[in-house]
């Protein structure tokens, strides 16, 4: 079981960030806790990490979508719009109908994955009906859905009922300020999106789709249909992560989110997806999320300038896609080295 953790493709993902961990431990310092009064690392303590954990759930869950657009070969530039949409839509249906409790809790959650995933389907059915390049459609549905946000709230923000609130911030048996919610259904949708991608018909599909797409249609996959999903998808998991965000912060705003697509396919891409398509993991998707969310968290507790945090995020993109051109060069020369000795020693 170790030799195949150690060979897998996150491996390496996973060794950089428990070696960033260790970095923090040890230059972080210590402080005295409140409760006990003893001497606790400043980051290697239960609240530090659930709560890093928790700022990386809003971008992994939203990656794992992602992540799976990627595979097919397209992107998702609007998540942080269908983020910021599905949020106000869930708080002003909320308000408008007085819903609290549990009922309102249910039906919040209801409404804001059902505006992800119709804001998915919309997305899907553009780029297969308009024959046009995701990147250009979901581009366009960034700043479509976001003015639709912004002019149905009047750039206001909107509350959401206690109800929503209790339920992500629950804390299941931990002690006060611990809300361990978002990290488990973080937990949950990678489990979710790895059992997807790797034990179903349609995530062996996703995979044909972005690896060869001329071999898919000659295999008659139903590309339109994939490509569809996809997109539905990424969609789902942005509705979700707006539920969770707009319950734990108790409002939610058209501003929501801004600039989180970026973050989402940083997540995507350091964690090992190839921006060609064919290639990814929902557990790498999480993994890139959390090194991002280390990653500012080390700048910030350094007491760095702030304002490298996009130099630094911005290398790490750059290093991952050399590091993944490189990866697949050296796998295409021993794959053709090692069809060159078979032919050799059949003749």
């Amino acid at each position: 079981m170790l030799g195949r953790i150690l060979s897998s493709a996150q491996a390496g993902l996973l060794l950089v960030i428990i070696c960033l961990g260790a970095l923090l431990t040890l230059f972080t310092g210590s402080h005295a806790d409140r409760v006990s009064g003893e001497m606790v690392n400043n980051f290697l303590n239960s609240y530090t990490l659930i709560q890093t954990l928790t700022d990386a759930s809003f971008f992994a869950i939203m990656a794992v979508g992602a992540t799976i657009v990627i595979i097919s070969g397209g992107i998702d530039l609007s998540v942080g719009s269908i983020y910021a949409l599905a949020g106000v839509t869930t708080a002003m249906v909320l308000r408008t109908q007085g819903l609290d409790g549990s009922s309102g809790a249910v039906t919040g959650l209801v409404i804001s994955v059902g505006v992800g995933l119709l804001c998915g389907v919309v997305n899907g059915l553009m780029v297969v009906g308009l024959g046009v390049h995701p990147f250009i459609i979901t581009l366009g549905t960034m700043w479509v859905l976001r003015g639709i946000a912004f002019v149905a709230t009047k750039a206001e923000s909107i509350l959401v009922p206690f109800s929503l609130t209790g339920v992500t911030k629950a804390s299941l048996g931990l002690r006060g300020g611990l809300y361990p919610v978002p990290m488990l259904v973080m937990i949950a949708v990678t489990v979710l999106g790895t059992l997807y991608l790797t034990r179903t018909v349609m995530g062996r599909h996703i995979f044909a789709f972005g690896g060869n797409i001329e071999a898919s249609r000659f295999a008659g996959l139903a590309l339109g249909r994939i490509q569809l999903g996809v997109f539905a998808v990424s969609g789902l998991t942005a509705g979700l992560a707006a539920f969770l965000g707009a319950s734990l912060y108790g409002s939610a705003s058209s501003g929501d989110a801004q600039g989180y697509e970026l973050y989402v396919i940083a997540s995507a891409v350091v964690g090992g997806a190839s921006l060609i398509g064919g290639k990814g993991s929902a557990i790498g998707a999480m993994l890139g999320a959390l090194l991002i969310v280390l990653i500012r968290q080390s700048i910030r507790t350094l007491h760095f300038d702030q304002n490298y945090e996009w130099i630094v995020i911005g290398c790490a993109i750059i290093v991952a896609v050399v590091i993944d051109r490189w990866s697949a060069g050296v796998t295409t020369r021993r794959l053709s080295r090692s069809a060159a000795s078979s032919t050799g020693i059949t003749t």
